[in-house]
């Protein structure tokens, strides 16, 4: 029976870190880039876009430049909250990996 209730705490603890991760995840930032700093994107931990920037100059360019410049950001900024996101879930995890289970990105 000791077994058991030593797998129910460990469990318990590992479900506590990984809301505490989740918690941290979620207050996470990231900017993407593109144009050469034309164009800014910044997106929270859930993914959801927090500001965009558009440098004056760019403004002038045709729409589908426009288009692809913030495409571009997004990607830049997405890929960053995915290493971001990949960090924090390893800290709470030790590092063990969890088969079957897919993070929001």
């Amino acid at each position: 029976m000791t077994d058991f209730k030593n797998i129910l705490d460990k469990a318990k603890e590992f479900e506590k870190k990984i809301k505490d991760s989740q918690n941290k995840i979620s207050q996470i930032t990231a900017e993407g880039v593109s144009g050469g700093d034309k164009v800014k994107i910044t997106l929270n931990g859930d993914g959801e876009i927090v500001s965009i920037y558009l440098a004056p100059e760019i403004l002038t360019e045709k729409s589908e430049m426009i288009g692809d410049l913030i495409i571009a950001a997004h990607s830049n900024a997405r890929s960053s909250i995915k290493e971001k996101t990949k960090e924090e879930i390893s800290k709470a995890t030790g590092g063990l990996g969890i088969p079957g289970f897919k993070w929001p990105f």
